[in-house]
């Protein structure tokens, strides 16, 4: 039996740190999301802390990309929570909030949102709200995704 050598760099069955390869490409709405869940404000914060670790029964994403967007926060049951701070009121937000929900139903997400002020003022009853929600979804996803528009229901 004749002795072997050890691999030279680069080869063997372990790959080498900081190694040669393609770097990944990711769609652009990850990297957003990434950076979104490092730059959360206070209400999402505050909510995040009482929805993580399946507290109430269902698992959520927070920061979740669905699309061509990113949502909130995104469970199990396909409930999509949005905390809309002043912003949303402003300038063209609205009909741009109009078509990603719109977006979001037709694709079988449940979307309720929520104003950053009323987490702030009153979280325990937003949790609540959202455990009512989650409990007694519009739509059950075991039943597949909701008929879209010009569909017809049989």
């Amino acid at each position: 039996m004749t002795p072997q050598n050890p691999p030279r760099n680069g080869e063997g069955d372990r790959a080498q740190r900081g190694g040669g390869g393609a770097r990944q490409v990711r769609r652009p709405e990850v990297n957003a999301a990434r950076k979104l869940r490092k730059d959360m404000s206070l209400p999402e914060v505050l909510l995040w802390d009482r929805l993580r670790a399946k507290r109430l029964g269902v698992k959520f994403r927070r920061q979740h990309p669905v699309g061509p967007y990113v949502v909130d926060f995104c469970s199990d049951t396909q409930l999509v929570v949005e905390i809309d701070g002043e912003a949303h009121d402003r300038g063209t937000r609205p009909t741009k909030d109009n078509v990603r929900d719109a977006f979001l139903r037709e694709n079988g997400y449940d979307v309720f949102r929520l104003m950053a002020s009323e987490v702030l003022r009153d979280l325990d009853a937003v949790v609540t709200g959202i455990a009512a929600r989650v409990a007694s979804p519009l739509h059950h996803p075991s039943d597949g995704p909701p008929p879209r528009a010009g569909e017809e229901l049989q």
